[in-house]
């Protein structure tokens, strides 16, 4: 079992910046990839960007040069930095651990529970 807490979520004007961090805990995986999901009001979960523990990454094109992720030196946390956002970044959150390198979309792994992040226009 692995254990995901996530923290940094928050209320923020359009234009300005957040750090999502998570940290896992439990039967790490030496070979893993951790990734930031969001769930938009009403829209389906999506990628936002994945990072394996041999530091390859995937960031979706709508937050390129805006969102970047990065983990921590002991591997078993990811920060998500995000800047210049918009309106349409809202969502919550969602951290997900999974085995092996695939850093791309997936529905398996582990979750955690999310944490909400509104920019006001």
């Amino acid at each position: 079992q692995v254990q995901l807490v996530e923290s940094g979520g928050g209320l923020v004007q359009a234009g300005g910046s957040l750090r999502l961090s998570c940290a896992a805990s439990g039967s790490i995986f030496t070979f893993n990839t951790m990734g930031w999901y969001r769930q938009a009001p009403g829209k389906q979960r999506e990628l936002v960007a994945s990072i394996s523990s041999a530091g390859k990454t995937n960031t979706v094109d709508s937050v390129k040069g805006r969102f970047t992720i990065s983990r921590g030196n002991a591997g078993n946390t990811v920060y998500l930095q995000m800047s210049s956002l918009e309106s349409e970044d809202t969502g919550v959150y969602y951290c997900n651990f999974r085995a092996g390198w695939n850093t791309g979309p997936t529905e398996t792994g582990y979750w955690g529970k999310g944490t909400l992040v509104t920019v006001s226009s």
